[in-house]
């Protein structure tokens, strides 16, 4: 299997034990830490360039984070703008690619490509390596690795994220993050309110009134930019990729008369057209919901809109607008953390959000040799962009490790 795992020495391994000085830079493996589809797709592309790339996945399978997506997810980008270096999707996973199919393909790509991957093994620090080339692994089971270059992979969704609302810690209700709910059957003939208007958020509320909730309301800070997924067969991400590089106020004024000839104006039942511009909210971070239901949802009642969470309070939710629910369930669709603090923070590599200041080919200025892959949500497709993230990151990997296999054969004056 492709997941079984190849190498990683135990912490008694003479590989660890030996000094890092007798491990010339350029025999040591490039470490992708992360086996979900950035990772796998730059140990590919590493592959093909003739270096050895090793994926180490803290859990038992490749595409863990996928696994635990809710039932009905489907990809909102295409199946063939979806597709990693070096194997198309299967036509028979339709347009709209499955949570499962999803999953199905990244097994396979892990098998079609052999990829060297290492499950069970959780990396918690990177280290510069102690004779200042190369880098340091620190992992489960007392590991240290020693690695030419590192590429971080371990996802944009990686920790729940739930608001510090007073009253959450002592609220009695059933409550759940967004990344627990699996499909609407718990839920059905009960009251549930879902806090948060992203994707997330609003397919999970489609899905609990398809799945017959009495109840579906929607907590909404602030109102989304909607899009339909596709319009006359044209994907809404076909027009992301044509505009991705146009000027943020030329798309902005674009997007507008898009949006009214393609989206009921929902004023009434509390989803007014947003002031600021889409492509200016995408600048923010805020990537437009893509249409599956919640527009028509909205329209005939079946989604009740209503003010953002403040509080909990006597086993009450209280809303933004003073008004207290009582539902049965809350599901909180408010967002994951990178969670990079402890593995790279102390490197100076982070933004005040915890972001990676580069990533991509670009390595951080005092951290050469050490690359980022899926940590942004670009409206192109988040797959899309890692697949050429991972062609660019492999070409600066090859290009270091040559220039370092060349300085290694000068004869020393």
């Amino acid at each position: 299997m492709a997941d079984t795992p190849r190498h990683v020495p135990p912490p008694d391994s003479p590989e660890v034990e030996r000094p890092a000085t007798e491990h010339p830079v350029t025999d040591r493996p490039v470490y992708v830490i992360g086996g979900g589809p950035g990772g796998l797709s730059v140990a590919h592309a590493l592959r093909a360039r003739g270096l050895r790339a090793v994926v180490l996945e803290k859990s038992d399978r490749v595409g863990a984070s996928w696994r635990r997506h809710y039932d009905r997810l489907h990809l909102h980008t295409t199946r063939r703008l979806s597709a990693l270096p070096g194997l198309p999707m299967p036509r028979r996973f339709g347009r709209w690619v499955a949570r499962d199919d999803i999953v199905r393909y990244l097994e396979k790509y892990a098998e079609h490509h052999d990829l060297e991957i290492v499950t069970g093994v959780e990396v918690s620090r990177v280290e510069p390596a102690p004779d200042g080339s190369g880098w340091l692994l620190r992992a489960t089971g007392g590991r240290e690795l020693t690695g030419a270059a590192v590429v971080v992979a371990t996802g944009h969704n990686h920790t729940p994220r739930i608001p510090h609302w007073p009253g959450r810690d002592t609220y009695t209700g059933e409550f759940l993050h967004a990344g627990e709910y699996r499909n609407p059957a718990p839920y059905a003939g009960r009251d549930v309110l879902v806090v948060g208007v992203g994707n997330t958020g609003a397919e999970i509320a489609v899905d609990l009134v398809e799945g017959g909730a009495s109840r579906v309301r929607l907590a909404v800070r602030t109102v989304p930019h909607i899009v339909r997924r596709s319009t006359a067969g044209w994907a809404a991400q076909f027009t992301s990729i044509l505009v991705r590089r146009l000027p943020v106020r030329l798309v902005d004024r674009l997007a507008r008369p898009m949006a009214k000839l393609s989206v009921p104006d929902l004023s009434e039942k509390g989803l007014p057209r947003p002031d600021s511009g889409l492509y200016s909210r995408v600048g923010q971070g805020a990537i437009p919901v893509l249409d599956v239901g919640l527009i028509d949802a909205v329209r005939k009642g079946r989604i009740e809109i209503v003010a953002a969470v403040d509080s909990f309070e006597d086993g009450k939710v209280v809303l933004a607008d003073g008004t207290r629910v009582s539902p049965d369930v809350v599901i909180a669709a408010t967002g994951y953390v990178r969670a990079l603090e402890n593995l790279v923070g102390h490197l100076g590599v982070l933004d005040e959000h915890g972001k990676p200041v580069a990533r991509g080919r670009r390595a951080p200025a005092d951290a050469p040799g050490l690359y980022f892959t899926g940590f942004t949500n670009p409206i192109s497709g988040n797959l899309r962009e890692m697949a050429i993230d991972a062609q660019k990151i492999a070409k600066a990997i090859a290009g270091d490790h040559d220039d370092r296999r060349r300085a290694s054969r000068l004869p020393v004056t």
